[in-house]
């Protein structure tokens, strides 16, 4: 049991980060409006989830305007996609305990 619990990462045991990286592993990329209204949280919940999973390196933040307005979008690294494929995994091991 031990061996299985070292192998779920702390990084995605909040729902909003959990959200995120399951949107962006079918998703390309995500702007913050989409994110925003998907998972139904505050300008100030997301982005400081958003910028946990940064400081992990597992997404990227792109900022650009279009036209005259901002617009951030954001893509799961290869790193990313790797944590949060592991940490899936880890968890189907453990519910498949019994």
């Amino acid at each position: 049991m031990k061996n299985i619990l070292q192998h779920i990462n702390k990084a995605f045991d909040h729902r909003i980060r959990l959200g995120i990286m399951s949107i962006l592993m079918v998703n390309e990329y995500a702007d913050f409006n989409t994110l925003k209204e998907l998972l139904g949280v505050t300008d100030g919940n997301l982005a400081s989830h958003a910028k946990a999973l940064e400081s992990e390196q597992y997404i990227m933040v792109e900022k650009q305007f279009i036209g005259k307005k901002p617009n951030t979008r954001y893509m799961a690294t290869k790193e990313g996609r790797k944590a949060f494929k592991d940490h899936i995994n880890a968890l189907e091991k453990l519910i498949s305990k019994n």
